[in-house]
């Protein structure tokens, strides 16, 4: 089974309006209500897939169980741990431009954080651990150095979709697919990164450190992907660009989905990009119906051996 962990999810607000205009009152044209969190547009997408997953992370209050609720509709399970304070509302306000409101994260305490890894400890040499987003300001920084070495002891593989310090950590435990974009490659070896060629020498230092697989996204340039044996570039496939919320999250998706249907690391990193542009081109997550419309335009190219 696959297990997507997200440890400060939301339920996220959208106001829809003609213009804003601050200090006065406005009016709202329409509102949404999401489940929000990248572990959880991240199981949402590999449903889309038709790939089930169990979302993990912390939960509380009337905010929590909503979230629960919209996850539920979608057929998605869940097995959070219950905390004393409400789930985060974050509001996302869309007129002529887009303006976000994230709140603060409810307080974990180090029992609840126990039961939490009392979870991770069950997982099996079967199952996958998806490690995404940020960390509560009441948890250490290193915390997905401890879940990730969890996994390494039991040989659970996992994923890490993180910035910084948090991504260099788990390196030693071996992951099996890391996913920074362009500009988090750049800020972890101090330099700029805008194309393929440059992503690759410093995709294969990661592989070096310790990364399995390693997926860079590159906006509208494409993406790339460095494994031990292989490489591959490819263009973005064509289309109106709508908004980047979750598509990182949903190349994650895809690129694993991808690889469970198939063990191709070419036909993962394909379905990869599909999903990933397909959210980029539409107003929420990808439809399955969009991700297939995309995957015909996109052609990887090998850039032979990475190691």
């Amino acid at each position: 089974m696959i297990y997507t962990l997200t440890l400060n999810p939301s339920l996220d607000y959208i106001l829809q309006l003609d213009d804003l205009q601050t200090g006065r009152l406005n009016r709202v044209d329409k509102t949404f209500k999401f489940p929000g969190g990248k572990g959880i547009n991240v199981s949402q997408v590999l449903k889309t897939l038709g790939i089930d997953s169990v979302t993990l992370g912390l939960i509380g209050g009337f905010t929590g169980d909503r979230l629960c609720q919209l996850l539920h509709k979608k057929d998605i399970r869940t097995d959070f741990i219950q905390v004393e304070e409400d789930t985060r509302i974050n509001v996302k306000i869309k007129a002529q431009e887009e303006t976000e409101l994230n709140a603060k994260g409810p307080t974990c305490s180090q029992e609840k954080y126990q039961a939490l890894t009392d979870q991770i400890k069950k997982l099996t040499t079967n199952d996958m651990l998806i490690l995404s987003g940020s960390i509560p300001s009441t948890l250490p920084d290193t915390t997905y150095e401890q879940l990730a070495g969890i996994c390494y002891e039991q040989g659970t593989p996992f994923v890490v979709d993180a910035e910084g310090d948090l991504l260099k950590r788990v390196l030693p435990y071996k992951p099996f697919l890391i996913k920074p974009n362009h500009h988090e490659l750049g800020e972890l070896f101090d330099t700029k990164v805008t194309t393929a060629e440059e992503a690759i020498p410093y995709g294969r230092k990661l592989i070096q450190d310790g990364a399995q697989h390693v997926l860079v996204s590159l906006a509208g340039n494409g993406a790339v992907l460095i494994s031990k044996d292989k490489t591959f570039i490819t263009s973005a496939p064509r289309g109106n660009i709508v908004g980047s919320v979750g598509a990182g999250d949903s190349m994650v998706a895809g690129f694993i989905a991808g690889y469970h249907a198939s063990h191709s690391t070419y036909e993962a990193f394909k379905l990869s990009v599909a999903a990933g542009s397909a959210t980029a081109f539409s107003n929420g997550l990808a439809t399955e119906k969009m991700i297939h419309s995309l995957l015909s335009d996109i052609k990887p190219v090998s850039r032979g051996d990475s190691l």
